[in-house]
C-alpha cells in the first residue's frame, strides 16, 4: 500500500512536469508571436495545441498553485488575483498619469514603460502586504513568505503584462476590442482571465523550484 502511494505520487509529479513543459513551450511560442509581422496560416493541429497549452492546461495549474510549497491554502489563489488586479490597476493609473514612453506601440498603443514599472512596483508592495497580513505564516516562516510573495508579484508584473500583450495581438488579428468595460483599465472578465492563465504556469514552475530546493 505504501509503495503504491509512492508510485502514484511519482507518476503525478512526472505528469505535472510533462504538462508544464508543454505549456511553457506554447507560452514561449506565444511570446515570439508578438514579434511576427506577417501572420502565416496556422494549421488545425497547431490551433488545437495552442488551445490545449494556452487555455486548458493553465487552468489545471491554477488549481495546483493552491498547494503552494507543501500544504493546500485557498488564500494563495485569492492572493494571486489580488496581485493581478493591483498590477493592472496601477499600470493603468501610472501610465495614464505620467506615461510617455510606449512599451509595445504596434500591438498595444496605450501601454507605457512607466505604467509597466508602476504596476510592477505596486504589485510587489501588494505581495509584501499579502505575506504579512493575509497569508499570515508562522513567525519562523515570515521572511520566507515575504520573499515568496514579492517574487510571485514580480512574476505577475512581468508575465501578466506579456499575457496582456499576447491577448491584444490576438484581438487585433480577430478585429475585436476589449471583452467588456466593467472597470477602467481592466477590460472585460476574459481580459483578466487571460492574465491569470498566462501567469499561472510560471508561478507553478516557481513553486516547483521551491519544492525542489526546500
Amino acid at each position: 500500500y505504501f509503495n503504491t502511494n509512492i508510485e502514484i505520487t511519482v507518476n503525478i509529479q512526472q505528469l505535472n512536469i510533462v504538462l508544464l513543459a508543454i505549456t511553457l513551450v506554447v507560452s514561449i511560442k506565444c511570446i515570439l508571436f508578438l514579434f511576427y509581422d506577417n501572420i502565416q496560416k496556422i494549421s488545425t493541429s497547431s490551433k488545437y495545441l495552442y488551445l490545449f497549452g494556452y487555455i486548458i492546461l493553465p487552468f489545471v495549474f491554477i488549481t495546483k498553485i493552491s498547494f503552494g510549497i507543501k500544504d493546500y491554502n485557498p488564500k494563495i489563489i485569492i492572493g494571486l488575483f489580488l496581485l493581478i488586479w493591483t498590477n493592472d490597476t496601477f499600470a493603468y493609473i501610472v501610465g495614464k498619469s505620467i506615461g510617455k514612453h510606449k512599451l509595445f506601440e504596434r500591438i498595444s498603443p496605450k501601454k507605457t514603460i512607466e505604467g509597466f514599472l508602476g504596476g510592477l512596483l505596486f504589485a510587489i508592495l501588494a505581495g509584501y502586504l499579502i505575506s504579512k497580513f493575509y497569508i499570515k505564516p508562522k513567525p519562523e516562516f515570515s521572511q520566507q513568505s515575504i520573499l515568496i510573495w514579492t517574487s510571485i508579484a514580480t512574476i505577475v508584473g512581468i508575465f501578466g503584462t506579456i499575457g496582456d500583450l499576447i491577448e491584444s495581438k490576438f484581438k487585433r488579428i480577430a478585429g475585436v476590442k476589449d471583452s467588456g468595460s466593467i472597470m477602467p483599465g481592466h477590460g472585460g472578465v476574459l481580459d483578466r482571465l487571460d492574465s491569470v492563465i498566462f501567469v499561472a504556469p510560471f508561478i507553478f514552475l516557481f513553486y516547483q523550484i521551491l519544492n525542489y530546493v526546500s
